[in-house]
């Protein structure tokens, strides 16, 4: 029996793009439970939740918890039926890994080693990298390629843990677009780096969505998004920005781009937190749909 060729061709054709959406942890009330936390996840829609260790001393800690720390978050999260999708590794706009001080990169060092031994741990498979080479010193020559350096020295213990590491574009005046960061991930061209876009970021920065998402096809491991204004690249509720969602969406069904969508917010002290999510994924939801993007509901 032969195949025809329309056959054949349609067998290998990529799917129609189909996404899961999660939520940022910052974007739920915390009330020092991870459990609630996870639980506040499910009830809201979603799939999975991204954590954060961040320039907080509270955050920051996460880098040292015990191994039964560890083994309680990764159950809380299993118990509720809720995914660990990425760790995002703020701290770096902290501590740069392109800083000029030595000291500090090496403690970007070991702050990298660290995050990428607690995504292992977690069961977590994307740990993202902020794109900022030393956010508080002063720009100098040297530090895009320290930056670069600090990522080829964590590659190997990221592939040893099987952890992916993205780049997220970023405010400010470093890696602020994916096709800076496409620079970086060609120059050390390997399949443990990647991107994770912000349709935000790109959006603050005033770049064109579609050229920028089509600069990072078939690199991008997930994709946050939140809204902004021009000088406001947080805690902009969903719909009352500039973010180009429609567009972007456009784009990522051409390229029948399939994934995790996190929606990034700020509302961890907002007791309707979970409204606001449901509110924010509703919004979310209605433009991936006019787009021609599947939305695969939670535990699909």
């Amino acid at each position: 029996m032969t195949t025809s060729a329309s056959a054949t061709t349609a067998l290998l054709e990529t799917p129609p793009a189909q996404v899961t959406l999660g939520i940022y942890e910052k974007a739920l009330r915390w009330t020092g439970s991870w459990e609630a936390l996870f639980a506040d996840a499910r009830l809201g829609g979603f799939s999975f939740v991204d954590i954060s260790v961040d320039e907080t001393p509270e955050r920051k800690a996460r880098l040292e918890w015990s191994p039964e720390m560890r083994r309680e978050v990764r159950n809380a999260a299993d118990s509720q039926g809720v995914q660990l999708g990425g760790l995002c590794l703020s701290i770096h706009r902290a501590i740069g890994p392109g800083s000029a001080d030595p000291a500090v990169r090496a403690e970007a060092d070991r702050i990298f080693e660290q995050g990428i031994e607690l995504c292992r741990d977690l069961g977590i498979p994307v740990l993202q990298v902020a794109g900022y080479y030393a956010y508080y010193e002063e720009a100098d020559p040297g530090q895009r390629a320290r930056y670069v350096a600090a990522l080829r020295r964590a590659i190997p213990k990221a592939a040893q843990a099987g952890v992916l590491l993205g780049i997220e574009n970023v405010d400010g005046n470093d890696v602020t677009s994916i096709s800076r960061g496409m620079n970086i991930v060609r120059e050390i061209d390997s399949p443990w780096l990647q991107m994770y876009p912000d349709v935000g970021n790109i959006a603050e920065q005033q770049l064109d969505e579609t050229e920028e998402l089509r600069a990072g096809e078939g690199h991008m491991l997930a994709i946050h998004l939140k809204d902004v204004r021009v000088g406001e690249p947080r805690r902009v509720p969903m719909g009352e920005g500039i973010a180009d969602f429609p567009t972007a969406f456009t784009e990522l069904a051409r390229q029948r781009w399939s994934g995790r969508m996190m929606i990034e917010m700020w509302n961890d002290d907002a007791p309707d937190s979970v409204e606001r999510c449901v509110e924010a994924r509703q919004i979310i939801e209605g433009w991936l749909t006019d787009a021609g993007i599947a939305i695969l509901a939670p535990g699909e």
